[in-house]
């Protein structure tokens, strides 16, 4: 997708803040590494994370889809390596908008039932699945089932916190069935299902979301998942709809920051990567023409990025630069509406993010073999 080679060069900014990531994936696939992909539409739709982990996994090991939110919580959400689905009687809250009393959990959407039957599947390869949730006054009581098994039935009754169960199943394929059993309020924030090695590639998009959504989300909850899951990297992929809000480019640098430094206070030994935007198209009268919003907002990002020791990847400048997009449109990679990459292109994203991460990861590790002694094992 990249215009040229200098281009391509120029698209990773702060490589050396991806060490700790690095060293990670140097023990993949002997250990679990985790990587956290938050973002807005081009995210939710799995297509581009989808290419990311099939490269990372073919690499280093499948390592489990990870977390995926409860059910199917909005059009267009899916994971390509785990199925998702729920009966009708649950209520959701969060989303791009993030109303309501911001206990959405790790991906920013929550699903409460107040009476029994109400039920969640996940289909998933794992060995080994946690349920989180909200413990709260008067909770109601959940059973979680593994095909027809049942492996716990459980309260979430108790002071208000982040809660979460985790259960060792055998490894391979299972059809997870949870099921409120009992009249009572229970709130539940997704699932996670892991293999013990490998790395996981885990997207956590929402239609319509800006970057300050994150801001919106309860912090106690959002820190204990963060530990919980111990990211390797954490990735940020916002800009798009951010660019259409009118604010200023200084406003939205330090909102910017403000979202990495709370995410590098939760997570301190995570690197984390920001993904700036395409190149978008404007039309007006009759014309079009590359839309300098995005400009700034990459500007913006880089900025914030350099501030709170994160690596920036020039998403645009891949493309092309300024311009780009309609020539990517002209090749099939872009969908009509200009924003929205097809499958192709959101496949060929993928290919030079990953390209450009292990060129680094490459050097990582040349440099490493030349300073560090590996102990030796009996």
């Amino acid at each position: 997708m990249q215009a040229s080679t200098a281009a391509a060069r120029s698209a990773l900014d702060g490589a050396a803040e991806l060490a700790p990531f690095f060293e990670r994936l140097h023990h993949a696939p002997d250990e679990p590494v985790h990587v956290l992909h938050f973002g807005d539409s081009h995210t939710a739709g799995d297509e581009w994370t989808a290419a990311l982990r099939n490269l990372f996994q073919r690499r280093f090991g499948i390592g489990g889809p990870g977390f995926a939110l409860a059910g199917q919580p909005f059009a267009g959400y899916r994971r390509m390596d785990a199925a998702g689905s729920g009966s009708s009687g649950w209520t959701k809250a969060g989303f791009a908008a993030a109303a309501g009393d911001g206990y959405f959990g790790l991906g920013g959407i929550s699903l409460a039932a107040e009476r029994a039957g109400q039920t969640l599947s996940l289909a998933a390869h794992c060995d080994t699945v946690e349920v989180q949730y909200l413990q709260q006054r008067h909770g109601g009581k959940i059973a979680l089932y593994d095909s027809s098994q049942l492996l716990d039935e459980f309260s979430t009754d108790g002071e208000l916190q982040p809660e979460f169960r985790t259960f060792n199943v055998a490894p391979g394929a299972h059809q997870f069935r949870l099921a409120t059993t009992g009249n009572g309020p229970v709130r539940i924030f997704g699932w996670t299902a892991d293999m013990r090695q490998g790395i996981s590639y885990e997207s956590l998009g929402l239609n319509g979301a800006r970057a300050s959504v994150i801001l919106r989300w309860n912090e106690e909850m959002l820190e204990t998942y963060l530990r919980r899951r111990d990211p390797g990297l954490i990735v940020l992929a916002y800009g798009t709809n951010d660019a259409g809000d009118g604010q200023s480019a200084d406003h939205y640098e330090e909102t910017f920051a403000k979202v990495l430094s709370r995410l590098r206070r939760m997570a301190p030994e995570a690197a984390i990567l920001v993904i700036g935007p395409p190149d978008a198209t404007l039309r007006s009268f009759g014309q079009a023409r590359s839309s300098t919003e995005i400009g700034k907002v990459v500007t913006a990002q880089k900025n914030a990025a350099r501030r709170n020791g994160c690596a920036f990847w020039d998403m645009r400048e891949h493309m092309g630069g300024v311009g780009s997009m309609p020539r990517c449109a002209s090749s099939g990679l872009v969908q009509s509406d200009h924003l929205h990459f097809t499958p192709a292109g959101y496949r060929a994203l993928a290919e030079g993010m990953f390209t450009d991460l292990m060129r680094h990861y490459a050097t990582y590790e040349r440099v490493r073999s030349q300073v560090i002694v590996e102990p030796t094992r009996d």
